[in-house]
């Protein structure tokens, strides 16, 4: 921009003859001499004028001539280059200023222009590029999936070269959202593929993290749900467990909870007789069914359980206490009767269990039986371990079974066998040894 330019004259266009200077077609050569600074003098190119006030001039009679081309500011040289200028966004600028911009003094030598060398500093990596998921056909929700995330550089390279061997026609399916798997999958199989097609498709999708279009999770939830024979089986599964957990709580019951409620209702009952007794209450006499009169002592045993008026499992047996036959043909005698069968029942497990043991007593073991007054003692004869349930013929005044000859004063002790069932029947005699009033102690058997 500091070169001379002759060919350009103010005010004057090409091939035109203007105030100062001569068509640019006639202008001399500069071979001719004079002709180089008779150019240099004639335009008055605003571009090279200097400044209004800041011009270089020699002084004169110096014999110095100045450097450039530097004219005098001339106002027919700003109104050229306001209309060379013309209109446009930079019309606003100010002409005089324009021109007095390219006014320059004298021209000193030219220095190369050598742009300042910044101090070389360490770049830092440049980030990968963060690759965008095309929008999605059918919505534009925001959805997390489909958030844009930053790939390290093993994913990016594994995600080339991926693209490298499975070819550009896979890229969209695998990095675009529904609609474009839903394309890719339609060119694979067809528009309506099976039932195995669509789980495989509902699992890639599921696989990719992407959110599952409603006709993909009706597919995945049908294919997840199970058949009739699985169903089948988990309520069979249900059933045994159940009946299982029932059949457990039955046997606790049976087992455990009856014999406690009975030991509790047993020893309540005897309590009660005891002080009635005491009190005169309970005088011998006939009792009502389930009433209890007496009390049974098998010290070998260590059983101490009242003896109530009947074999009603409900009012007698199941209450933990021992039964005395005495209703219709199996009406056996009272202990102070001169001669009979005292005959008694009682379980031999649950609900008291107070004649589990008997099979574990010996000949000439005593059995006690305690009333208001008295104590009527019996030695323990015989055992028939195994009868019918139909052999009444136990209970006779003289017991059948029982090796009894003649008429006395017999007690018979009757339960159910093997243990745990009610098959048949267990039988055990006694015969009376003492009788002994209460008013003189307890018997020998008891201490």
């Amino acid at each position: 921009m500091t070169a001379l330019r002759p060919e350009r004259e103010s005010g004057s266009a090409y091939g035109d003859t203007g105030d100062q200077g001569t068509p640019y077609g006639q202008q001399e050569p500069y071979g001719v001499p004079g002709a180089f600074e008779a150019a240099a003098e004639r335009p008055a190119d605003p571009l090279s004028d200097p400044l209004p006030g800041q011009r270089n001039d020699p002084p004169p009679g110096s014999g110095r001539r100045r450097r450039g081309h530097a004219r005098p500011y001339d106002a027919s040289a700003e109104q050229g280059a306001a209309e060379h200028r013309g209109s446009g966004p930079e019309s606003e600028y100010d002409s005089r200023g324009y021109a007095q911009d390219w006014q320059v003094g004298v021209y000193e030598e030219q220095v190369p222009y050598a742009p300042p060398v910044a101090p070389r500093a360490t770049q830092p990596p440049v980030a990968p590029p963060v690759v965008l998921p095309p929008v999605d056909e059918e919505t534009v929700a925001l959805r997390l999936a489909d958030l844009p995330r930053i790939p390290d550089e093993d994913s990016v390279s594994a995600a080339s070269a991926g693209a490298g061997a499975t070819g550009a026609s896979e890229g969209p399916s695998a990095a675009g959202g529904r609609a474009a798997r839903r394309k890719a999958a339609k060119a694979r199989h067809g528009r309506h593929g099976g039932p195995q097609e669509a789980s495989e498709g509902a699992a890639a999708e599921a696989a990719e993290g992407a959110p599952l279009s409603r006709v993909a999770a009706r597919q995945a939830a049908r294919a997840q749900k199970p058949g009739m024979a699985v169903m089948a089986s988990r309520a069979v599964g249900e059933v045994f467990i159940t009946t299982g957990v029932v059949m457990l709580l039955f046997v606790t019951y049976q087992l455990w909870w009856t014999n406690v409620r009975a030991h509790a209702q047993a020893g309540n009952e005897a309590s009660s007789l005891q002080d009635d007794w005491a009190s005169g209450k309970r005088a011998p006499g006939v009792f009502e069914p389930g009433q209890g009169f007496a009390i049974l002592d098998i010290p070998k045993l260590d059983v101490v359980v009242p003896i109530a008026e009947g074999t009603s499992k409900k009012k007698v047996l199941d209450r933990g206490m021992v039964g005395h036959y005495a209703e219709g043909s199996l009406n056996t005698a009272m202990p102070s009767a001169a001669t009979g069968n005292f005959g008694l029942a009682g379980h031999r497990n649950t609900h008291g269990e107070p004649f589990r043991y008997i099979n574990r007593l010996k000949k000439g073991d005593a059995i006690v039986v305690e009333t208001q007054d008295k104590y009527y003692v019996y030695k323990m004869e015989a055992i028939l371990p195994v009868t019918s349930p139909s052999n009444t013929s136990v209970l006779d005044p003289i017991p059948n079974g029982s090796g009894f000859t003649e008429p006395g004063r017999y007690i018979t002790l009757t339960t159910c066998t093997p243990e745990f069932t009610s098959k048949y029947r267990m039988i055990v005699w006694g015969k009376m040894v003492e009788e002994r009033p209460r008013s003189k102690g307890k018997p020998d058997a008891l201490l």
